[in-house]
């Protein structure tokens, strides 16, 4: 294994009710006296589910309320400014927005409501509120030590997905420059997560299929990436991968399975906690292809990973070859004798990740994704836009990254 750090400051409550029981000790903990709340959500979704209205009681009966940045900034009282609107794909000037208003109100904590996008924004919001410089530029750009203090933010998961409520990654898109990334910094990891499984069961069948591929794909770009020895991280990220896709076919069959439910939100925690991280190069590839795809498009970020992972599987697998055979044999529990060779065998088990993508309902293609002919144009430049990955088997150049695009035409 490669030598490696590792360190999680989250502390998670995990279960039925648990923003009913513990948010206000959080509030107490990390709100200082004198200091306001900047509570950020997209938009209906948690009117719906009922976290919004559990976590606006809890702030209520603390003494808080609902206020502007105008009034906040002068109110001898505790309050909430909500920052809305955010959507898939957070962009930069979202971010900068949120934080011109945790700097006019004065906040003192942020509490994200909501899925990965909403607690992405919410955590780039609470680096850069508290930091006179650019954030993006200095901390997503350019991965400067963070140095100043960020601004406490805590986060109520209602859509499993990015594990963003485990970790300090934070994924912005620069409409101005093409560019969506992220930066993983630890003192960006939120101070809280609260994570009620009851919250997921409104989630429309298509955000189930794209958040729980999206997991899927955290653990194989770690998997697919050196040592391809075993270790104690690939067992580990065997054993979630064989977990998902049983409760993902659960999930589907009867999507109102609550310890599907549970354990598809469990899961993502745990693919994106660096546990399984830990002593590997990490590819990502994929990711990046996909960054850029939504960066140009603003397509679905887990249907465009479903499109994109066979195909790039089925550049790289020689590369790594020894660990595309453990995938089809342990997780995907394919027989090896039936196979004339471990190329065969290989590629057994990444067909059988491309059917269970057809099976789960989601996209094999960029025409089903909704790309037309305009996309098709941009190709080139998206590909061009692509950063490489160098903890890949074998990184790529825009030459093949095009390939592979074209290839899931």
């Amino acid at each position: 294994m490669e030598n490696f750090t590792w360190e999680c400051r989250t502390k998670v409550r995990f279960g039925n009710d648990c923003v009913k029981e513990h948010l206000a000790g959080f509030v107490k903990e990390y709100a200082a006296a004198g200091q306001n709340i900047l509570l950020g959500y997209g938009g209906g979704s948690v009117k719906n589910n009922g976290s919004y209205d559990d976590v606006m009681t809890v702030l209520k009966d603390l003494g808080y309320r609902i206020a502007d940045a105008d009034e906040a900034e002068k109110a001898g009282e505790k309050c909430i400014v909500e920052f809305t609107g955010i959507m898939s794909n957070p962009t930069l000037a979202k971010m900068l927005e949120g934080a011109g208003l945790a700097r006019k109100s004065r906040a003192g904590l942020i509490i994200a409501i909501g899925g990965g996008s909403v607690m992405d924004c919410c955590k780039a919001v609470s680096v850069q509120a508290g930091y006179e410089g650019d954030a993006w530029q200095d901390f997503w750009m350019e991965g400067r030590p963070m140095s100043h203090d960020v601004l406490p933010c805590g986060v109520v998961v209602t859509m499993p997905a990015t594990g963003s409520e485990v970790n300090g990654c934070a994924v912005l898109t620069n409409e101005e420059t093409k560019i969506k990334c992220d930066r993983d910094y630890a003192e960006v990891n939120p101070v809280f997560a609260l994570m009620d499984p009851a919250y997921t069961l409104t989630m429309p069948l298509r955000q189930l299929r794209a958040g729980t591929f999206d997991i899927l794909s955290h653990i194989m770009e770690t998997y697919f990436s050196r040592p391809v020895e075993g270790n104690p991280a690939d067992d580990t990220s065997e054993g979630l991968m064989r977990g998902l896709i049983r409760d993902f076919r659960a999930a589907l069959a009867d999507p109102q399975d609550i310890q599907a439910r549970s354990n598809i939100m469990w899961c993502a925690s745990l693919a994106e906690n660096r546990i399984i991280k830990t002593g590997k190069s990490k590819d990502f590839q994929a990711h990046n292809m996909e960054h850029q795809l939504s960066a140009y498009t603003n397509c679905n970020h887990g249907e465009g990973l479903a499109v994109l992972h066979p195909v790039y599987y089925r550049h790289i697998y020689r590369d790594g070859l020894g660990k595309f055979v453990s995938f089809a044999g342990n997780v995907w529990r394919l027989d090896r004798s039936a196979y004339a060779d471990d190329e065969a065998f290989a590629l057994a088990g990444i067909d059988a990740l491309a059917d269970f993508i057809k099976e789960a309902g989601l996209p094999s293609t960029l025409r089903e994704l909704g790309f037309g002919e305009a996309e098709k144009a941009m190709l080139p430049e998206i590909a061009e836009s692509c950063f490489i990955s160098g903890g890949a088997f074998r990184p790529l150049d825009s030459a093949e990254i095009l390939a592979i695009y074209n290839e899931c035409w």
